[in-house]
C-alpha cells in the first residue's frame, strides 16, 4: 500500500488550499485576553521561585484520616453532606465544594488482580510510590524559556532522538523513584480506576473519577506537565516540549513511523498495539470496533467532518466542550445528571480504542484507560487532546471559556514533579499556557471548514411526538431506537441562536464500565440509517467510552450533549415542533439504557467571573 505522504501528493481534496498545508512554523497560543488569572501560593522558598504571600501553616499531628473527618465535619455544620451541580443559567453556589485528590502518603489502595502476559507490568497495583512528607501547593518556576511542542511527523531527527533517550532514561530508573516510567503510567491507573477515594473531601467511601467530567481536560494537562518536566530534567535541556500526534491534520494521521521502528530496542515501541492499524493505516476518529474499508481520502474527510463536529458544532459552552459537574461527595458512577465532554467521548476514545491490541485482554494498552499510560503513544496522543483545549478557546466565540465555578476551579490533585517533591496542583493554575510555560507550534485545521452537508435522499416527517409518553424509561438501546421529540419553540431570530443554542439532551446513560461503549445519534432519519456517514447533517453526534478496568461489574452514569441549532437549519426542519431522534448501537450497547431525552434552550453567553 501506499504511504499517507503519497497518498496526499497523488489526491486532490475538495476544500481550500491550505488544507493539506504542514509545513508551517507558527505557535498557537492562548489569545491575549485571558480569564483567568491566579497567583500560586507555596510554602517552599527556593530563589528559583516567587515568594508566597500567605500560607495557613500544617497542624504538625493532624494525620490524613483526621484532616478527612474534618472536613466532613464542617459540611455537617452546614446542614448534612451535599453535592452542588451548577448549570449554565444559574448563580454559583455559595459554598465551594471542589474535588480534592488525597496526599501521596497511604492513601491509595491497589487493586488485586494482574494479567499474565509479556511483561506482566500491566496491573491493579496502581499505586506510585507513597510520599515520605506531605505535599505542598506547587509554585511555577520563575525561571526557564518556553516549551514548543511540535507535531512529531514535521519534527526533525535530532528532535526524535532527544525524545528517544529522554524516554530510554526514563524507563531505566528504578521501580522506586515516582519518576520512573511504570510510576508515571501507574498515575494514570490510579486516578481513572478507583484506588483514590475523596477522603482529603471528607467523603473516605466516595471513589474518586477524572475521567467522564470536566476533571479530564485539566487533570491529563497537569499530568503532561510534569510528565514532560521530567523528560526535560533528565536529558538537562528545559527547553524540551512533548511532541503531539497530530492525528487531526491528514498529514499526521497515520501512527508516527517512529514508534514502530526497530522493534523493542526502540523505547517508543509498544508490542500491544493494533497490527492491523500500524503503517499506512489511517486513524479513524469514529472507530467502532469495525473497518471501514474505504479509501485513504474517505476515511480523512469522515475524520474532517468528525473534527468539525467535535470541536466546532458539539462544543459551544464549556459543559458541552469539557463534561458536567463532578464535585465533592458525588458518586463518579453513577453521578446522576451529568454528562462527558465532546473530544473525550469522541476522537479521543476512538484514538485509544483504535490503537489498542485486540489479542490482548482487554485491549491493552491503550484500548484500556487502566494500561493506556504503558504506550508511549498515550503521551503524544493526549498531547493532542490537550492541543484542543488551546484551539477551543483560542478559536473565541460566546460560550468558549473554562467553566465559571469555583468547585471547578479549585478542584486539585497531587503529582510528583521533577525533583521527586509530591506537588499539590490546581484547576485554576492550569488555564494559560504563558504560566505553564509551553505552546503548541501551529499546524492546519482544515476540518475547522468542512461542516456537515445534509443526504440529500433523507426525507423529513414530524409525527406526532405523544409517543414520549407512552414510553416507560429508563429505555434500552440494546437494539435501534426511535423518539419522536418535542423543541421548545421554532423558527427562532438568528441572533437569539448565537447565544441560546439548541441542545439534545440524553440524560442519565446507564452502562458497565467495564466495557468500550460506542453508539450514534441520528436526527429525521427516514432513509436507509447505513447510508448516512458523519459528514451529513442528520448525524448529529456520538458517545463512546473506553473500559476502566476489569472484574466485577461497574455500572456507570453520564449523559450526553448535542448541538441542533445548525443541523435544524441545514435539513429544513426549524419550523417544526418535534424531531425524530435515532440512537443506533454500535458495541457494548447490550445493556444500557437512559432515563430521560428533551431538547433544551441554553444559554451559553459569558458569565462574569466570581
Amino acid at each position: 500500500m501506499a504511504s499517507l505522504s503519497s497518498t496526499l501528493a497523488t489526491v486532490t481534496l475538495s476544500c481550500s488550499p491550505a488544507f493539506c498545508k504542514t509545513a508551517s512554523t507558527r505557535r498557537w497560543k492562548t489569545q491575549a485576553k485571558q480569564t483567568h488569572r491566579f497567583h500560586i501560593s507555596c510554602l517552599v522558598s527556593s530563589d528559583d521561585h516567587e515568594k508566597p504571600p500567605t500560607t495557613e501553616p500544617q497542624p504538625e499531628n493532624l494525620t490524613l484520616p483526621q484532616t478527612s473527618l474534618a472536613r466532613r465535619n464542617l459540611l455537617l455544620g452546614f446542614g448534612g453532606l451535599y453535592s452542588t451541580t451548577v448549570n449554565l443559567t444559574t448563580q454559583p453556589p455559595v459554598f465551594a465544594n471542589p474535588i480534592k485528590a488525597p496526599s501521596l502518603v497511604p492513601g491509595c489502595k491497589n487493586s488485586e488482580w494482574n494479567l499474565d502476559f509479556e511483561s506482566g507490568v500491566r496491573t491493579g497495583a496502581c499505586c506510585p510510590p507513597f510520599a515520605k512528607e506531605l505535599e505542598i501547593d506547587y509554585k511555577f518556576p520563575t525561571t526557564g524559556k518556553t516549551r514548543i511542542r511540535q507535531p512529531i511527523h514535521r519534527a526533525s531527527p535530532e528532535y526524535i532522538e532527544k525524545f528517544k533517550v529522554a524516554l530510554q532514561k526514563m524507563k531505566a530508573l528504578p521501580d522506586d523513584d515516582p519518576c520512573s516510567f511504570k510510576n508515571q503510567a501507574k498515575v494514570h491507573c490510579a486516578y481513572c480506576n478507583g484506588n483514590y477515594t475523596q477522603m482529603a473531601s471528607g467523603y473516605p467511601e466516595k471513589v474518586l473519577q477524572v475521567h467522564y467530567s470536566w476533571l479530564f481536560f485539566p487533570f491529563h494537562r497537569w499530568f503532561l506537565y510534569f510528565f514532560e518536566r521530567i523528560l526535560g530534567d533528565l536529558i538537562e535541556d528545559k527547553t524540551f516540549g512533548l511532541p503531539y500526534w497530530n492525528w487531526d491534520n491528514p498529514a499526521g494521521m497515520e501512527i508516527p513511523a517512529v514508534f514502530e521502528e526497530g522493534g523493542k530496542s526502540n523505547p517508543l515501541y509498544n508490542s500491544h498495539r493494533n497490527v492491523n492499524h500500524l503503517r499506512p493505516a489511517i486513524v479513524d476518529l469514529d472507530y467502532q470496533m469495525e473497518e471501514r474499508n474505504m479509501s485513504p481520502l474517505d476515511q480523512i474527510r469522515i475524520n474532517m467532518c468528525i473534527m468539525n463536529r467535535q470541536m466546532m458544532r458539539n462544543a459551544s459552552d464549556a459543559k458541552s466542550f469539557f463534561g458536567g459537574e463532578y464535585v465533592a461527595g458525588n458518586n463518579p458512577t453513577p453521578r446522576g445528571d451529568s454528562s462527558i465532554g465532546s473530544i473525550e467521548a469522541g476522537c479521543h476514545t476512538a484514538v485509544h480504542r483504535w490503537v489498542g491490541d485486540p489479542r490482548t485482554p482487554n485491549h491493552e494498552d491503550l484500548g484500556n484507560f487502566y494500561s493506556a499510560a504503558y504506550d508511549p503513544l498515550f503521551y503524544i496522543h493526549h498531547s493532542n487532546v490537550d492541543r484542543m483545549w488551546t484551539l477551543w478557546k483560542g478559536f473565541g466565540g460566546e460560550g468558549r471559556i473554562e467553566p465559571n465555578d469555583k468547585n471547578w476551579e479549585e478542584a486539585s490533585y497531587v503529582f510528583y514533579d521533577e525533583n521527586r517533591k509530591p506537588v499539590r496542583v490546581y484547576n485554576k493554575h492550569c488555564v494559560n499556557l504563558e504560566d505553564l510555560k509551553y505552546e503548541y507550534e501551529d499546524s492546519e485545521t482544515p476540518w475547522k471548514s468542512n461542516p456537515p452537508k445534509p443526504h440529500p435522499r433523507s426525507s423529513v416527517t414530524t409525527a406526532s411526538p405523544e409517543n414520549m409518553a407512552a414510553m416507560k424509561f429508563p429505555l434500552s438501546i440494546s437494539e435501534t431506537v426511535t423518539v419522536q421529540v418535542k423543541r421548545p419553540e421554532t423558527n427562532r431570530p438568528k441572533d437569539q441562536k448565537k447565544t441560546i443554542r439548541e441542545i439534545l439532551l440524553l440524560k442519565g446513560i446507564n452502562f458497565d464500565g467495564r466495557k468500550f461503549v460506542k453508539f450514534d445519534v441520528f436526527v429525521n432519519v427516514c432513509d436507509n440509517i447505513r447510508r448516512i456517514t458523519p459528514c451529513e447533517s442528520q448525524y448529529a453526534g456520538a458517545f463512546g467510552l473506553l473500559p476502566h478496568r476489569r472484574g466485577e461489574k461497574m455500572i456507570s452514569k453520564t449523559g450526553v450533549r448535542i448541538e441542533l441549532t445548525e443541523l435544524l437549519e441545514e435539513i429544513n426542519a426549524d419550523g417544526d415542533d418535534s424531531v425524530r431522534v435515532t440512537i443506533v448501537p454500535r458495541v457494548g450497547c447490550d445493556d444500557v439504557t437512559f432515563e430521560d431525552i428533551k431538547i433544551e434552550l441554553i444559554d451559553i453567553s459569558e458569565k462574569e467571573s466570581k
